[in-house]
């Protein structure tokens, strides 16, 4: 009730009543499922990837720049996301959104670059400094053609903190591209 009125019934019946409402309240309880089973990629066209780096050390530095590989994947829903090189690969045209995130212990200076193919499409830094640990992340929506690859490189003499849950790189299909077909004979 809202100052004696009772407006949840309204919302309530809604919700009941509308069938995207419906389905976008069953998606929780079938997502455990469907993530195992490649099903909910299947059923929302989802081609992803949530994978980080392990090992509760420094990454780096090297000298020269280096693609990192995140070992832990959490998700690889369509395989798209090579784990010995670290590099997704479009397996079809589309938009796809991208994230990545690091820690940084703050003793070195820490770059990070994601790549499209090997264009360079956004920059993570972090400058030494005497708070001792900082975190970045930054995202992208990008247009992606069937094969085109998207990768995170370590940019030389930087480092960054081995953590599956602060240093880690994400993306999914959002819309796929449609295609026309030649009605032609």
């Amino acid at each position: 009730s809202c100052f004696g009125i009772d407006v949840s019934v309204n919302f309530c019946m809604s919700a009941i009543t509308c069938p995207k409402l419906k389905r976008l309240e069953m998606l929780p309880k079938m997502a455990p499922h469907h993530v195992r089973s490649g099903g909910l990629g299947s059923m929302v066209g989802l081609k992803g990837l949530s994978a980080g780096i392990g090992g509760g050390s420094p990454l780096g530095p090297f000298n020269t720049d280096q693609t990192i590989i995140y070992e832990r994947v959490f998700v690889n829903t369509g395989n798209a996301y090579n784990e010995l090189t670290g590099i997704f690969t479009a397996p079809v045209s589309g938009v796809y959104f991208f994230t990545y995130f690091c820690h940084s212990g703050g003793v070195r200076k820490t770059s990070l670059h994601l790549y499209k193919n090997n264009e360079v499409i956004l920059h993570i830094h972090d400058h030494q400094s005497a708070d001792t640990a900082d975190n970045g992340g930054n995202a992208v929506f990008l247009q992606l053609q069937q094969g085109d690859r998207v990768y995170v490189r370590l940019k030389a003499n930087t480092h960054v903190y081995r953590s599956s849950t602060l240093t880690n790189f994400s993306g999914f299909l959002v819309k796929k591209k449609k295609t026309i077909k030649n009605r032609c004979t």
